[in-house]
């Protein structure tokens, strides 16, 4: 029987999520009367046929038919898959490759005459209909009504004509909005920092653009862009459509945004919507100007050091732990700020965390390398653990193979048999019970064959002396943390070890806690199996003189490990 998957996809506002039902049903009415056997079902819903790239069906869909899960792919319509010529014929050639079909309700049986005329046509529809777009909301724009999306401090205005159909594009402004962005002007003229002012407004609990927290680039935004509150010029009455325009990377399928020529923009007066006097924008733009000359000659200074650092190259982290720190509050990200002290990110971008304490970046390494030196570098642990893991590996491999010997030696007997009953048929000896006897030899067949087919292949053999050979390793590690001309070396090699590393305020004014999480399970589990038994020794409950937390699973890994520092 033919195997089929089918694929169905719905994209705009005018389709609803039924129209992907609606798709199956009509695919599955033809391949009932094809006698095609459906395996599958794949669908996008709400995502554009113009790229291929971010839709997860069609990429699921992609590796299977590889695969070799079914012979044939059917949808409603090609543009339905894609528009995009350049996909469809990538797409086309991948499933000739696997040897499967694509069948449409529209074109039937896909060649590459389609692909080329129907991918034309596709991709001409999708030029026409943006273009017929781009007219419609450049009308918009001349007439002082909305180009699309919507600004802080304004409301869409909601009326019909009188024949009851929608006005779009209107707009009026909100008074308290309003306020909140002269407040922003007044500050940044005065020169208050974007960031501060996004903490001020935070903390007042006053809810930014699409009720968001504010950020320093929600109000400092891009100059030439036009973009962030105190670059719009909306506040002054003037409408600015057309200064970016947007494609789709074709690497990624993601959108991205290009300036156009000035030329090019569409300007128009609406004074009606002015919410900033000219006094005042004119303040904030001198104070703009006055900051860009002064960090005018910081940025070059920068790109030059950058360009003759001869270590430039090796994209090595700011530090250490870059990247590797995060928040015990909020859980985003400690970043390295003046004076080469770690802060939490949210805390110092827009206050919508509480945890303001920091420490110094030297402070922190030394703990972390300690750390990872005394408890998860332990010579005599690496050595202990080494060996267990290499033990339960073998151990591991020995029954996969014996498991996979037994099955071979089955599934020859199996076969055997189904020769003999078949032989026994051609010579005429047909019975209801040989059938049976048939039918429940090839079943055992498929299970021995899918058994052997998914049973993992053994790893190799792991020498019993790896665990000397990493002791050595690990101890010749450690020693170089103890070098300062080696340290920066080792340190770096460590940073595979480190998970991440949490910080949490302490009960005392100015503490902070570290905890590292770790993946040397193997190590620690040792380390704590020691601790445990010191612990007992004292009556004390497991683990709380170590700090050390950790879980083995055997014959799947070991989980990531915590312990504070």
């Amino acid at each position: 029987m033919t195997r089929v998957a089918l694929y169905a996809r719905y994209s705009s506002d005018n389709q609803r999520e039924a129209s992907i039902e609606d798709q199956f049903r009509l695919c599955e009415e033809h391949a009932a009367r094809e006698g095609w056997g459906i395996v599958e079902r794949h669908s996008d819903a709400a995502i554009s046929g113009s790229s291929t790239i971010l839709r997860p069906g069609i990429q699921q869909l992609v590796r299977e038919a590889q695969s070799g899960r079914y012979d044939v792919v059917l949808a409603e319509a090609l543009d339905r898959i894609s528009r995009d010529q350049a996909d469809v014929a990538t797409l086309f050639k991948h499933l000739k490759f696997a040897g499967v079909t694509i069948v449409t309700l529209a074109e039937g049986e896909i060649s590459e005459l389609h692909v080329g005329l129907k991918g034309t046509m596709n991709a001409l529809f999708l030029k026409d209909l943006a273009d017929k777009t781009r007219r419609g909301l450049r009308g918009r724009v001349e007439k002082g009504k909305s180009g699309g999306g919507n600004a802080y401090g304004y409301r869409v205005v909601k009326q019909y004509d009188a024949h009851g159909e929608p006005i779009r594009g209107d707009r009026e402004i909100v008074p308290e909005e309003a306020e909140i962005v002269r407040r922003i002007f007044r500050d940044f003229a005065a020169g208050v920092s974007p960031r501060n002012i996004a903490k001020a407004l935070n903390k007042e609990g006053i809810p930014g653009p699409n009720g968001k927290l504010w950020n320093n680039t929600t109000l400092r935004g891009h100059v030439s862009r036009g973009t962030g509150i105190v670059n719009n010029e909306l506040y002054i009455g003037r409408l600015v459509w057309n200064r970016l325009r947007y494609m789709k990377d074709p690497s990624t399928g993601k959108r991205v945004s290009r300036l156009n020529p000035e030329s090019e923009w569409i300007i128009t007066e609406v004074p009606e919507l002015r919410i900033v006097p000219d006094e005042l924008w004119k303040a904030a733009k001198a104070k703009q100007a006055e900051l860009t000359d002064k960090y005018a000659n910081v940025i070059a200074a920068v790109r030059q050091h950058h360009r003759t650092n001869r270590l430039n190259g090796t994209h090595r982290p700011k530090s250490l732990l870059s990247g590797l720190i995060f928040c015990g509050c909020c859980g985003g990200p400690y970043s390295l700020r003046g004076q080469a002290r770690f802060a939490c990110s949210a805390h110092v971008t827009n206050n919508s965390c509480s945890n303001s304490r920091t420490i110094s970046r030297e402070d922190l390494e030394t703990r972390v390398l300690a750390g990872l030196k005394d408890r998860m570098m332990a010579p005599e642990a690496a050595e202990a653990a080494m060996r267990a893991f290499a033990e339960e590996t073998n151990r591991l491999n020995r029954e996969r193979r014996s498991s996979g010997e037994l099955a071979r030696v089955e599934l020859a007997k199996v076969d055997k048999a189904l020769k003999e009953i078949v032989q026994a048929i051609e010579d005429g000896g047909y019975s209801r019970m040989l059938m049976d006897r048939l039918r429940e030899l090839e079943t055992r067949q498929e299970a021995l064959q899918e058994r052997m087919a998914t049973t993992p292949e053994p790893l190799p053999d792991i020498h019993p002396n790896v665990a000397h050979i990493y002791r050595r390793k690990v101890e010749r590690l450690a020693e170089a943390l103890n070098h300062p001309k080696e340290r920066q070396e080792a340190a770096e090699a460590l940073r595979g070890l480190i998970e991440r590393v949490v910080l949490t305020p302490g009960p005392k004014r100015g503490q902070i806690d570290a905890t590292l999480h770790g993946e040397l399970g193997t190590i620690l589990e040792w380390v704590e199996r020691q601790a445990a038994g010191k612990s007992a020794k004292k009556n004390t409950p497991r683990g709380d003189s170590s700090g050390v937390s950790v879980s083995v699973v055997a014959g799947v890994g070991f989980e990531p490990t915590t312990f504070r520092l």
